[in-house]
């Protein structure tokens, strides 16, 4: 018997089993949308719409899109358990969503329905979309980029889970008190959150600590883990809808708790506290997105979240194989995509289960594992690769260790036999550092053990090649492949950006939602007058909105008729805000000191938005200093008010779909050879920012498609970047010769943006004297001559207009669908399903 289409409206059949009955979808009419609203706020809601409350009726509309979903999501459910065809598990400890209102109305086809319906129960839409407090799970483009992927996966129609932790409190909310940073914690749950599905009865049990022993197995010596504690997995799903093509996958978040969270024989003894105290200890795994290592104690944090939620993973996907499937074939079944280091503890855990659990033998089980893992790098910095040291490792999982260490040993054997005893590059290809502590080094342990290793950009793949593990590209040169990033159309166009998405469908048509390179149809509009006057109305408009957000949010405001200088990105000395900074500086000083006629200088407000770690005291001594010089030079009557500075507190997805439309100028500015790809610079090209920007991360690939001529490039080529840091790097001989340069320090160092007090900023001024590792002042005067082309391009709005037309045209290649694809054909070999 073949199951009904599973959005029909008809009468369930007495015929049906029990097990195939269908779920059914509400009309897709306004009115059918109205009667789900009204049932949800009535029902679920516990209010009448009368007495309902803004977040009631929010509650209810959420609902009441999931409802819309559920027939599709359930059935892709039912479907991928009865074919069981290959998956991608993406294991990512970051998922950056941004609010879902929106997007899966926009998935579902809704919006227009919506909105209707809503507005005939006397209901602004856009009310209930500002109320929605969006899930800070993640801290910057590695959460987003999870979040852009799993959109494109469900796009695609590839069967996939995303796995996370679903943190109580994600990445802080940041407030400014006296221009400086201030943490405070992001309750996004304190209202509830409709689109999740918690599954207790779906938990599983994680354990820690402890003690591994042998034992005799019917004559085979085997190793059983025997831990002191653990903690419960209870697995939150999430609906990832694809856009408009009925297919619905899983985004699955973790929640630690007590398996026994409450003993009631000591509360009645009187001691509160401890009746609680296992409740608490387990629920810290998974309270807070990056809890701060400094201490002992934070850094056995972190190793307990990134274990508890790949193990929980790990497991979920095998309770859920056929009792009879052949652990054997488990590559025919999953990819287990590595998102970084974090999650690189699932390559023991996934070996443990099927030695120690399912009674696998070590090589057959040490086979199955290299081909179910496939490992994405994102960072060029030594110290971003992941190390756990060997003693908390041991004390927190020892049976994980024991297994490390054979990994280790039967691989270096291996290098062994083909380079002979070359005892350095044995020290230096050990997955094992014996240097400054004895640790693991978690790169290596995902290289050695994935089918494939990708970086995220060209230029990032090579380097990653060449001077992160040269020594594993060589030993595995088949290993190593690229997949450049790519981000989400849908909302960071179609959603971000409606007024250009309507511009651009009414060219040429709505299909490149869904084929992004379709942009290139643009390109003979860059030459027509008319369309380039549609498009600079479209950038008015989106300033105008910007300007709006940002004074209701923040009470400040965008100058009239401003260039939008944006720099949005986590802060980060490699990513250099201080070059940023001190080009400000520059500009302010001239005008003051006035050796820069005020006509000249292009009115030009600059946006910053940028979060730092709690630990990373420079970086939030940046972030005071951004904040002091914005003071200054915003007070200063001699501008009149020609160069802002807007730094709006907690920058995130939300407020980024404001900003990135209204970007003039996008500033990707980093050191050449430390950004691995960065996605933001495809958001703003995409959204008709023209890029200023080194050769590094993803800007090659973005200066080689738009044109030099449509790019302003500056700075040291990563060659060259590395010879002047082989010759002895002396920032001071920069200051000395740099009259400019000069000045704009000198005036940091003397007090002007803190109140006199020159104490303040003096670490940052000794900093970039002495120190300078990202090389702002060699930098410095090639940024500076850039920004006067910036200036001079700029006089000349056709002109600009017509190359920011470009830069949308020529972008389509940085879709996250177009990474997809080159995962599936290059890593994965998980063709979509119908």
């Amino acid at each position: 018997m073949s199951l009904p289409d599973a959005a029909t409206t008809h009468p369930l059949s007495a015929t049906h089993t029990l097990a195939l009955a269908p779920v059914f979808t509400p009309p897709v009419t306004v009115d059918g949308f109205v009667e789900q609203f009204l049932h949800n706020l009535n029902y679920d809601g516990g209010v009448t719409l009368s007495a309902s409350s803004t977040n009631d009726r929010y509650l209810a509309l959420a609902c009441t899109v999931r409802d819309y979903l559920m027939a599709r999501w359930l059935e892709d459910r039912r479907r991928q358990q009865e074919t069981q065809a290959k998956a991608v598990c993406y294991l990512s400890a970051e998922y950056l969503l941004g609010r879902q209102l929106d997007n899966d109305l926009l998935a579902s086809g809704l919006t227009e329905i919506a909105t209707e319906a809503l507005a005939s129960c006397g209901i602004d839409i856009a009310d209930l979309r500002g109320h929605e407090i969006e899930p800070g799970l993640g801290n910057g483009g590695l959460g987003r980029l999870a979040a852009c992927f799993v959109d494109s996966l469900a796009t695609l129609g590839v069967p996939s889970t995303g796995y996370g932790i679903r943190y109580e409190y994600g990445i802080f909310r940041q407030t400014f008190e006296d221009g400086q940073q201030v943490e405070q914690p992001d309750a996004w749950l304190a209202m509830g959150s409709p689109w999740e599905f918690p599954h207790p009865e779906k938990a599983q049990t994680i354990s820690f600590g402890g003690r591994t022993e042998t034992f005799d197995d019917e004559g085979t010596t085997r190793t059983r883990w025997i831990p002191a504690w653990n903690v419960s997995a209870v697995p939150y799903n999430h609906m990832v809808p694809g856009f408009q093509n009925g297919r619905v996958n899983t985004l699955r978040l973790w929640r630690a708790k007590a398996t026994d969270a409450f003993d009631l024989r000591i509360f009645n003894s009187g001691d509160y506290e401890q009746a609680v105290r296992a409740q608490i200890f387990a629920e810290n795994i998974s309270k807070v997105l990056y809890p701060e290592d400094s201490t002992p104690q934070g850094k056995e944090l972190r190793l307990q979240q990134q274990y508890f939620f790949v193990a929980a993973s790990i497991h979920d996907f095998l309770d859920g194989l056929p009792d009879d499937f052949d652990l054997a074939r488990l590559p025919e079944r999953v990819i287990f995509q590595l998102n970084d280091t974090h999650p690189v503890i699932a390559v023991p855990e996934l070996l443990r289960v099927l030695v120690d659990e399912r009674g696998m033998g070590w090589d057959a089980a040490w086979a199955i594992t290299q081909q179910c893992f496939a490992y994405t790098c994102h960072t060029l910095l030594p110290e971003a690769l992941e190390m756990w040291s060997v003693d908390l490792l041991g004390r927190l999982l020892p049976r994980h260790l024991e297994i490390i260490y054979r990994i280790n040993d039967e691989f270096l054997l291996a290098v062994r036999e083909r380079f002979g005893d070359d005892e350095m590059r044995i020290r230096n290809m050990s997955i094992i550092a014996e240097f400054p502590e004895r640790s693991v080094r978690m790169a290596y342990l995902a290289t050695v053990a994935g089918s494939r290793v990708n970086g995220v950009a060209e230029l990032h793949s090579q380097l990653l090649r060449d001077k992160v593990l040269p020594a594993f590209a060589e030993f595995f040169p088949q290993k190593f492949t690229n997949v450049t990033n790519g981000v989400t159309p849908r909302r960071f166009l179609r959603l971000a950006n409606p007024a250009l998405s309507a511009l651009i469908t009414d060219a040429i048509g709505d299909g490149w939602v869904t084929e992004l390179d379709r942009l290139r149809e643009l390109e003979p509009f860059a030459e027509d007058a008319s369309f380039r006057t549609a498009f600079a109305e479209v950038k008015a408009g989106n300033k105008r909105r910007l300007n709006d957000v940002l004074r209701e949010r923040d009470g400040m405001a965008v100058g009239e008729g401003h260039l939008v200088d944006v720099m949005v990105k986590r802060l980060h000395e490699y990513k250099r805000q201080l070059l940023k900074v001190l080009h400000v500086v520059s500009c302010y000083e001239g005008v003051v000191s006035g050796r820069i006629p005020l006509d000249e200088l292009t009115p030009r407000t600059v946006v910053f938005g940028a979060k730092a770690a709690p630990g990373y005291a420079m970086a939030k001594r940046i972030i005071h200093l951004i904040n002091a010089v914005g003071s200054v030079v915003n007070g200063d009557p001699r501008l009149q008010g020609r160069l802002q500075v807007l730094f709006p507190p907690n920058y995130n997805v939300t407020l980024a779909e404001s900003v990135i439309p209204a970007a003039d100028l996008s500033e990707q500015i980093s050191l050449a050879g430390m950004e691995a790809s960065g996605t933001g610079n495809m958001k703003f090209a995409l959204n008709g920012a023209l890029t200023i920007g080194t050769d590094d991360g993803a800007n090659v690939e973005i200066r080689r498609l738009v044109g030099d001529d449509n790019f302003f490039l500056f700075g040291m080529t990563e060659p060259e970047v590395e010879e002047v840091g082989r010759a002895g790097y002396r920032p001071s001989d920069f200051y000395q010769a740099d009259e400019g340069l000069r000045r704009a320090i000198d005036l940091i160092a003397s007090g002007a943006f803190s109140g006199g007090d020159r104490s303040v900023f003096e670490p940052i001024v000794s900093n970039l004297l002495y120190e300078d590792r990202f090389m702002v002042l060699a930098d410095f005067s090639g940024y500076l001559a850039a920004q006067q082309r910036v200036d001079t391009a700029y006089a000349d709005q056709d002109a600009w207009t017509r190359s920011a037309i470009l830069n949308v045209a020529r972008c389509g290649f940085f879709s996250s669908d177009r990474s997809i694809h080159d995962y599936i054909d290059r890593i994965w070999h998980t063709p979509p399903t119908t």
